[in-house]
């Protein structure tokens, strides 16, 4: 006997129960994408229910057995057979709401949230957990549950700890008391589950097949086709050849469920696109009449024409509204569609005209520009878009409505002001996704009107000073040094703002060449952007700042601001800051520096925020030389304990000066990546045309930096590359850098490559790359490399920088053990990458 219920989180783990993951399950396997549409659905949720308390939101099932080993100890066991990887995870995110809260608000929150529903405090050892994992997760599990030092690893179970105790930090907003409070609310009372139990001797592994029954499903629209015609018993077919038909011909299946999920969303903004069929169905339910339905079939077939307008702007009339569609098309984010159906109805039904929906489409694109400008792209933009319709002001002109809604409250909508300041000093190169950063250089290189316009969308983005600086860039940047500053932490500052950056086709051969080199090139560019950095004489802070506050006055005139003059609502961003330092991983260190450069702030804003605001892992930021800075106090005024003892329990090491190990530090580009920063990766790219030979070119720049020694080791080590079966390709930047290859563009699972070496002297291990490519996006493989790696004498590579690029000292092949160690690891690696499954390798 099966019995079948709906419940809660809460409901589930209150009492004196545990779940146990049985062995033969796989590990816990939840990534970022799993994890932020969990997170997305719980805020969003939350937001929901401060108005609706009864509202909740369907998780899925979990399917249980008792244990065979239930005992009279009164604790009830159950195996769990579907639904571990669900319940692990919102065990994990009760962990952070629990260090969350008890280091924001009250410590007694960790005692309440343990006792309640982590763990079964009077209960025996083997008893304690309420959820207890599979063998290989167990002890990072238990790194959250007791919150040890080591919580928040580099495995899958501390990279969700990490990923929640971030998105905690970025909403916990200081003028809202009650926002996390609501949060652990509805994870306990507003998820939905099905609680599936099966009785002893029933067949739970033959429930789970048939709860999960194979074959092509109905999609939401087919659901709501299909009882539409239940409703039209004598009028289905007429409707279906004059309405439908049409319909179903101009949409996808995936267009058609939705545009049915956007004719929601535009009455009520909380209903998820998963809840289409139903939302749609108990608003039908209330006509009576086959007329009715009727209508309502033909306004969908009205809608649909509109959606497809939205979808192929090359449909629509008018050369304003078509050059908007377009750029809000390109831009690529989806939860603007219920607002562009909006307005495009609304001309339909003659309550606006052309001319204001233009308008009204250039504030939203000029919203998205300003954001991504001010490094807010993505925080609350979908709840913010997909309530714009029932929000915005009906009773005032469209355009104004849109621009006014805008403006209004928290929504990062940056004024003339902030962006002036923020093209100064954001790193607009981390921040966005690629494209969007590539779109608002093309349209700001629009805006010079050239009479001999360039193919825009070939061209790439350029960092005029490079990101690795040569000695010559050094000393042009050292001549602007003022006092007290590091040239290091001027470069970082500098080197992704937008007035460093421009588009060229050039991006290849420009690399880190000498401004003087790339002066010419840009000169004879037919991008406007290009001539004008060519006319400067040099290329240093004063011209960057000068070209970022040009940039600035072309944005401000493109692309209106705010309705309410002079309001700055947006602020520093040090939510995400407090994302970046929550994400930080035990046994790593960051800056002041860095985490200015991250928010386009200062160190000492960064050090006087620190000092009186808690912030997660504060004890994580040094000084530039690394450091525990002096003026550093706990904000618990109960903590004496050295927060140098506390980094070397979580794993720093720190020298006799006191120094840390510079090689556990996450730079500002790092920390972006943490965070989400979508940076492409640096991978070799030929060029259609290239002649150099980059073999040689490579050779020759290793031979004149590192000497023969090392360049006879490092050839050695390719040569046994290649007989192992990989092969080799070169970058083509100014520094020739190589690629040691297993897999190229044509696998079915892409290129992949384990290290690359540079004649500069690292060798890079590129485990961010490598956490995007299959089979090493399995954070324990990568884990495994690392380990490997790490026992060669001179290697010693961070368990924090697992998901980074950490390198060596191409000096360290020159010890003949060593070399072959490296290549053994390297034969290991090409083994599993090259199989892309489970190889004798991989298990020993």
């Amino acid at each position: 006997m099966v019995v079948a219920r709906e419940t809660s989180l809460q409901e589930l783990l209150e009492g004196a129960k545990q779940y146990q993951i049985p062995l033969y399950q796989r590990p816990y396997s939840w990534g970022t994408g799993q994890l932020k549409q969990l997170w997305e659905d719980i805020s969003q949720l939350a937001e929901d229910r401060a108005d609706d308390r009864e509202l909740t939101h369907f998780i899925g099932s979990v399917v249980l057995t008792p244990s065979p080993a239930n005992g009279p100890t009164g604790v009830s066991e159950y195996l769990v057979i579907d639904g571990q990887q669900r319940l692990t995870t919102l065990t994990i995110l009760l962990c952070a709401i629990r260090d969350h809260r008890a280091a924001r608000e009250n410590p007694e929150h960790r005692q309440r949230i343990n006792e309640q529903y982590l763990v079964n405090r009077w209960k025996p050892g083997n008893q304690r957990l309420k959820l207890v994992p599979t063998q290989a997760d167990r002890a990072a599990y238990l790194a959250c549950v007791d919150s040890t030092p080591q919580a928040g690893g580099t495995d899958r179970i501390g990279a969700a700890y990490r990923f929640f105790s971030a998105r905690l930090a970025g909403a916990d907003d200081p003028d809202d008391p009650h926002d996390i409070e609501r949060i652990e609310d509805t994870v306990f009372s507003g998820l939905a589950l099905v609680s599936v139990t099966a009785q002893q001797g029933d067949n739970p592994h033959r429930i789970f097949e048939s709860l999960n029954n194979t074959g092509l499903r109905l999609t939401q629209a087919d659901l709501l086709r299909n009882y539409l015609f239940m409703r039209l018993p004598t009028r289905g077919a007429a409707v279906y050849e004059s309405l439908w038909l049409p319909l179903q011909k101009g949409l996808e299946r995936d267009q058609l469920e939705l545009l049915f999920w956007l004719d929601l969303v535009q009455r009520d903004p909380r209903i998820k696109q998963a809840d289409t069929y139903t939302g749609q169905q108990r608003r039908l339910d209330k006509l009576r009449s086959e007329e009715d339905i009727e209508r309502e079939v033909a306004r969908f077939g009205g809608l649909g024409e509109l959606l497809r307008t939205i979808l192929d702007p090359s449909r629509e009339p008018d050369a304003a509204v078509r050059h908007r569609l377009t750029r809000l098309g390109a831009w690529g984010t989806t939860t603007v569609y219920p607002v562009l159906l909006h307005l495009l109805d609304r001309r339909a039904s003659g309550t606006a005209d052309s001319a204001q929906i233009s308008t009204a489409m250039l504030h939203l694109e000029s919203y998205f520009v300003r954001r991504l400008l001010i490094g807010r792209a993505t925080a609350g933009i979908n709840r913010t878009l997909l309530s714009m319709v029932t929000e915005m002001d009906a009773d005032a002109p469209v355009d104004q409505a849109v621009r006014g809604y805008l403006t209004t409250g928290r929504k990062h909508y940056a004024s003339d002001r902030e962006i002036k300041a923020a093209v100064r000093s954001v790193p607009y190169y981390l921040n966005g996704r690629p494209h969007q950063r590539a779109l608002v250089l093309r349209w700001l290189e629009e805006t010079y009107g050239s009479k001999e316009p360039v193919d825009l969308s070939s061209l790439t983005i350029e960092h005029v000073l490079p990101q690795t600086p040569t000695p010559q860039w050094r000393r042009v940047l050292a001549e602007d040094l003022e006092g007290g500053e590091e040239l290091g932490q001027v470069h970082e500052g500098l080197v992704h703002t937008l007035g460093n950056l421009t588009l060229t086709g050039y991006n290849s051969t420009l690399g880190n060449s000498t401004f003087e080199v790339k002066r010419p090139k840009l000169a004879s560019s037919g991008v406007r952007m290009n001539q004008e950095i060519a006319a400067q004489h040099r290329w240093g802070r004063p011209q960057i700042q000068e070209r970022a506050d040009a940039l600035a006055e072309r944005v401000i005139a493109e692309w209106p601001g705010p309705a309410a003059a002079g309001a700055d609502l947006s602020g520093t961003a040090w939510e995400v800051m407090n994302q970046a330092l929550a994400e930080l991983p035990a046994g790593a260190w960051t800056t002041y520096g860095d985490l200015a450069v991250l928010i386009g702030s200062h160190p000492v804003a960064i050090g006087q925020r620190l000092a009186t605001t808690p912030a997660p892992n504060a004890h994580r930021v040094l000084q530039s030389d690394g450091r525990v800075s002096p003026n550093f106090a706990w904000l618990d005024a109960s903590r004496t304990d050295d927060p140098r003892d506390t980094l070397e329990a979580e794993g720093v090491v720190f020298d006799r000066h006191g120094r840390a190990d510079k090689e556990r530090r996450v730079t500002a580009e790092e920390l972006a990546v943490l965070i989400g920063a979508d940076v492409p990766d640096l991978g070799p790219v030929p060029e259609p045309g290239e002649d150099a030979m980059p073999p040689d070119r490579f050779l020759g720049q290793l031979v004149e930096r590192q000497g023969d020694d090392i360049a006879e080791a490092v050839i050695e080590v390719i040569e046994l590359w290649i007989e192992r079966g990989g092969h080799v390709e070169f970058g083509l930047k100014n520094e020739t850098s190589c690629f040691l290859m297993s897999r190229d563009k044509s696998h079915p699972d892409g290129n992949i490559w384990p290290v690359v070496f540079y004649p500069s002297g690292k060798c890079e291990v590129v485990f961010q790359h490598l956490g995007r490519r299959q089979p090493f996006d399995d954070p324990a493989r990568r884990e495994k490399l690392r380990q490997r790696l790490n026992t060669i004498q001179g290697v010693d590579l961070p368990a924090a920088k697992i998901d980074l690029r950490p390198g060596f000292d191409l000096g360290v092949l020159l010890d003949v053990s060593a070399r072959a160690g490296f290549v053994e690891v390297l034969g290991w690696f090409h083994e599993i990458a090259a199989a892309n499954g489970t190889t004798e390798a991989d298990a020993t």
